[in-house]
């Protein structure tokens, strides 16, 4: 899963792709390299960060899946949280919604994904972007990211979300200490039993780099060992900036050990 942030204020790539045109040609050019799902997001979820408006974020994801879709078949899935935006993306040519909140913002989110028979991403996270970091604690770390992933599949099921269509995802980096995100990592492949794709974003975060004290540019390397360590524990969708690399890196672990699952 490619990421493409059509906003100017992520924290990775900081509004590279916040200009329609260069927007849809990183698109192109991670499906060129071997990205199966194009994950587009109009909104800014890094911590700290403030919510837009449900129109600002509809005149950022349109255009630019509009314009994917005009020259690629490849799906496309949108990151958001609300049901407004999911509808008109679903309508413009996605066919995933990858949404932060697990349904808690807007619950008519929910609706959309059963109406529209399309796959949806729960993902645990504690608070909200703008104070998802301020001093995330659990007793239980595991145990609440489970409990929690396994309410929000009921609650999907309940509006009629096919059971098939639900995708979870553990939150690296959203309410969590990089402790806690390491925790994640070792514990994977207790979010099996819960028997959904497990979808999984370590690519370049914060936590990286206050481990291994390197920059946003320098996070690649480290990047690849947590995605080949979620990998072995259960992860099958990765969602990551680097494609290309990523690929060849997923590639030859797959090679190597043939009993992993397909991802």
């Amino acid at each position: 899963m490619g990421i493409l942030n059509v906003t100017p204020d992520s924290f990775s790539d900081g509004g590279k792709f916040f200009e329609k045109n260069r927007a849809i040609e990183h698109a192109l050019y991670m499906a060129e390299v071997g990205a199966d799902i194009i994950d587009v997001g109009g909104q800014s979820t890094r911590p700290g960060s403030e919510e837009v408006s449900t129109a600002t974020e509809i005149s950022r994801v349109i255009p630019v899946i509009e314009g994917i879709r005009k020259y690629s078949a490849i799906p496309i899935s949108i990151d958001t949280t609300k049901s407004t935006v999911a509808e008109a993306a679903i309508e413009a040519g996605a066919f995933m919604i990858n949404d932060i909140s697990a349904g808690r913002f807007d619950p008519r989110i929910l609706k959309i994904a059963a109406q529209k028979c399309v796959p949806i991403c729960l993902m645990h996270m504690k608070g909200t972007p703008k104070n998802m970091q301020d001093n995330p604690q659990y007793d239980n770390l595991m145990g609440e990211i489970f409990a929690f992933l396994q309410n929000a599949i009921k609650r999907a099921e309940n509006e009629g979300i096919l059971s098939e269509n639900i995708i979870v995802d553990p939150g690296i980096g959203f309410g969590k200490t990089a402790e806690d995100n390491i925790n994640i990592l070792k514990n994977l492949s207790l979010l099996k039993i819960l028997n959904k794709p497990i979808l999984i974003g370590p690519s370049r975060k914060s936590f990286i780099g206050k481990l291994l004290n390197l920059t946003i540019d320098n996070r690649l390397e480290p990047t690849l060992a947590t995605l080949q360590f979620a990998y072995q524990n259960g992860a099958t969708i990765f969602r990551v900036h680097d494609v290309l690399p990523v690929k060849r890196f997923l590639g030859m672990v797959t090679l190597l050990n043939p009993s992993y699952p397909s991802y």
